[in-house]
């Protein structure tokens, strides 16, 4: 494998942002077209119209023997048509671009008709749960996603690869191999160790499950970090926002704060295992720390984990 930085969290200039993925021997770029991205390293409509500043745009990653590993139009599709916009207009992007692979969430609907508020259900009880789940799943998700691997493979899209992150209708291998069997193996996986640990998963176990479907098509390097004096009492459910780092039961952190390398040289090794050899895409998001810090921290850990 090697390694990727998703651009997002790199608070720099497209160039200097390129010329510091070369400085740090990162082999691609995963990029952000918007939604719950800022994308402040391409602009999605001016792409679309000039081939020009799709030139321009492709010379200088090519250029510094960099490529595009994967578009990135994380949000939630299946509430917002803004979001579903910007998620089509990525896949048309990705076929001018010649990318195959385009990262995403599958998104959350709202509870009921008529309702315009994202419902996230983790329990069973009371039993208007089911009723929400199955309007979420048979009436909402399943047929809006038939529509968008169409789409997707319309444009020459391969793989979307779905990140199981919280707040989505797929946060897990159980949710993603449901949405997989229903719509096709366009869509696999964007796993991410960091969002399963603060779930109670374990993303080594997600891993063997996913390969043995065939179904990892990306991985996110990110770490995450329980925190002892807040989680003992109350708990890794925890709705205070990131930037409240102090009180909060968990949270982001780089590569290697939260899990050793030893930890993610095994990761790595179960991955491959299950049949994933291509890019590790890191997505810093570790507010205790400066901004080029982290990343450089988190791509030491990675980098030596991958060369163990």
């Amino acid at each position: 494998m090697k390694l990727a930085i998703k651009t997002c969290t790199l608070d720099m200039p497209f160039t200097e942002m390129l010329d510091f993925c070369v400085r740090q021997g990162v082999s691609a770029v995963e990029i952000g077209t918007g939604n719950w991205s800022a994308a402040p390293h391409i602009d999605l409509d001016e792409m679309l119209r000039s081939q020009t500043a799709r030139e321009k745009w492709l010379y200088e990653i090519e250029s510094r023997g960099l490529e595009v590993c994967a578009l990135n139009c994380s949000g939630n599709p299946l509430a917002y048509a803004q979001d579903m916009a910007v998620t089509e207009k990525t896949f048309q992007l990705a076929e001018l671009l010649g990318v195959r692979k385009i990262v995403m969430m599958s998104g959350l609907p709202a509870g009921c008709p008529g309702d315009k508020t994202p419902t996230w259900i983790t329990t069973s009880w009371p039993p208007e749960t089911q009723t929400i789940l199955d309007y979420q799943w048979n009436q909402v998700a399943i047929p809006a996603w038939r529509e968008l691997v169409r789409k997707a493979a319309n444009c020459g899209v391969e793989r979307i690869a779905l990140e199981n992150h919280g707040m989505q209708l797929v946060y897990n291998p159980e949710t993603l191999l449901r949405l997989r069997q229903a719509v096709g193996p366009m869509v696999g996986m964007n796993l991410d160790p960091s969002h399963m640990f603060w779930m109670g998963g374990d993303p080594i176990q997600a891993a063997r499950v996913l390969g043995a479907a065939g179904a990892i098509y990306h991985v996110h390097g990110k770490d995450s970090r329980p925190e002892r004096y807040m989680c003992g009492p109350n708990g890794m459910l925890d709705t205070k926002p990131i930037d409240q780092f102090r009180q909060r039961s968990w949270n982001y952190v780089s590569v290697g704060a939260g899990h050793g390398v030893q930890w993610w040289q095994e990761f790595f090794s179960v991955v491959r295992m299950g049949g994933y050899d291509e890019y590790v895409s890191l997505e810093m998001e570790d507010l205790t720390l400066p901004m080029l810090d982290g990343h450089i921290a988190s791509l030491r850990t990675l980098r030596q984990a991958l060369t163990l």
